[in-house]
């Protein structure tokens, strides 16, 4: 029989085959002869007392024979002479896991990439770490795999609701993701794995007769009479098709002002703004695992906080356990930073982002629908200025933050163009400045030891969630305004991160697949 087992064991034994199947043994009240294996199905970590221990939840195989791991198949086309045709806009993974779900019922994708490939687009953020040069269209957010790709590669969603997480999660083992991740409760491919992954996946989508085409920035939309029939790029390219998914991502501002420029409706919308703050990764574990040394068992360990000041939300975002702050700007003269992990996490500092929410009473109406883009963009620029160029980032120590004081120093940091100390008050709005001390005042009581001048904040963690949203239709899913145009993913403020953004992929390519050929996608 197979049965369906829930224990606790320590950090050790947890990573021990024997004592797994001993601990299923002994809760089945069988002999560990009668046990011929198990599937972990779900693997978490309890920190809240003394001695952490670690949750399982494991398929066992009782008396009878064992079977590997049932992997979810996917059925791909070839679409070479396909009846119809759809361009996608973006190669994140919102546009990637929708020319997959078009290929798996017979449409083909035709993939327009502003940037480049993985392999071309690592030296252009070698560049930019090293000399403080940014590609505008080859960089931490632009090219193939999108945002995602060089930053972190984290695939934990509370979107659950948005669509099939573990069909996501299953495409990515297909492509050469571990397994661990369909039972690991916070699942992480890591910066150093994603991109074969990526590679497999347009592979897949050229093998089976799709189109990927890279550094094609889209400047302009073939609109009449309020149909969408394909793009103009700037390399003087026309591309037609049946449909048209914008799946470009949170930072593609160009976008945004080419919709407002040919009058297609698009809306300000809130989003969040702050800073990077990092730790030694020691120090987390300390405070998080009680002990002075995690062990060679235990994960680096994570956080996650959130604080009300004044009905105002300061929470954490992203955070990368044994990670790096990388400068993610897109455009000279603005100055952004994002972290991100190694499949082992393996660096010597913890870094997150820690944000406040910004509404519209703070970004105004000024500048209609593209205000609090503006106001985004505003920050980034003095930042930039006060860190003096080639990206170096203004920094303070997390006491001196608080305290309203430049630091004298500042501690070892992982971010590569470099840190100065520098009046961050000046940087944020000065609601942002005063929520975030009177959140790290708050988190340092929730979390003993995470108050510390060993910690630095890092100006400025800007792009959370894009800050304008392009209204889709609840029901089509096209744009309320103009026919075939499908808004998608994080640039259209309908997901945020990579599993939630490739649940939308394929959300919008289902409404297309039943609108071009009758059949009802579930």
């Amino acid at each position: 029989m197979q049965k369906l087992i829930q224990f606790q064991l320590r950090a050790a034994d947890a990573n021990s085959h024997d004592a797994i199947l001993s601990q299923i043994a002994a809760t089945a009240g069988k002999p560990a002869t009668s046990i011929t294996g198990f599937h972990i199905i779900k693997k978490s970590i309890d920190a809240r007392g003394k001695l952490v221990k670690i949750n399982l939840s494991v398929l066992a195989f009782i008396d009878e024979p064992f079977h590997t791991r049932t992997l979810q198949e996917f059925n791909f086309a070839d679409v070479t002479n396909a009846t119809h045709d759809v361009i996608i806009v973006g190669a994140g993974p919102c546009g990637l896991f929708a020319a997959l779900q078009l290929i798996e019922h017979g449409i083909k994708p035709i993939i327009l990439e502003r940037g480049k490939d993985v392999r071309a687009r690592r030296r252009d953020l070698a560049i930019l770490n090293k000399e403080g040069i940014v590609h505008p269209e080859s960089n931490y957010c632009f090219g193939e795999g999108g945002a995602g790709t060089y930053s972190d590669g984290k695939l934990y969603t509370r979107s659950n609701k948005r669509g099939n997480i573990d069909r996501i999660l299953h495409a990515f083992v297909h492509f050469g993701a571990d397994e661990r991740i369909l039972f690991e409760a916070h699942p992480h491919i890591g910066t150093n794995k994603l991109p074969q992954i990526i590679t497999a996946m347009r592979k897949q989508i050229l093998d089976c007769g799709g189109e990927f085409l890279f550094e094609q920035k889209v400047t302009g939309l073939l609109v009449k009479d309020n149909n969408i029939s394909g793009v103009l790029t700037a390399s003087g390219n026309r591309f037609e098709g049946n449909a048209v998914i914008l799946a470009t991502g949170h930072s593609a501002r160009d976008i945004f002002e080419l919709l407002h420029h040919q009058h297609i409706f698009i809306e300000a919308k809130p989003f969040a703004l702050g800073v990077r703050i990092e730790h030694p990764q020691e120090l987390i574990d300390s405070i998080q695992y009680h002990c002075v040394s995690r062990g060679e068992h235990l994960p680096p360990a994570s956080y996650s906080l959130v604080h009300q000041v004044k009905g105002r939300g300061v929470f954490s975002f992203c955070m990368c356990p044994g990670g790096i702050i990388a400068p993610a700007a897109t455009s000279p003269g603005e100055l952004v930073v994002n972290g991100w992990s190694p499949s082992k996490r393996n660096n010597p500092f913890a870094n997150s982002g820690m944000v406040v929410s910004v509404e519209e009473k703070d970004y105004g109406t000024k500048g209609g629908p593209l205000a609090a883009m503006q106001f985004q963009q505003a920050v980034e620029q003095k930042a930039f200025q006060l860190g003096g160029g080639k990206f170096v980032a203004p920094a303070l120590r997390m006491t001196d933050f608080i305290s309203g004081k430049i630091s004298s120093t500042l501690p070892d940091c992982s971010y590569l163009p470099g840190i100065q100390p520098a009046a961050l008050w000046d940087v944020l709005p000065g609601f942002v400045y005063q929520s975030l001390a009177e959140g790290f005042t708050a988190f340092g009581q929730k979390m003993r030891g995470y108050f510390s001048k060993e910690a630095v904040v890092v100006a400025t963690e800007s792009r959370t969630s894009s800050p304008v949203r392009i209204p889709r239709d609840a029901l089509t899913l096209q744009h309320p305004q103009v026919i075939g145009l499908y808004p998608a993913g994080e640039g259209a403020g309908y997901a945020g991160g990579i599993v939630s953004a490739a649940m939308d992929g394929e959300k919008i390519s289902r409404a297309i697949i039943g609108q071009l050929t009758g059949k009802e996608i579930v």
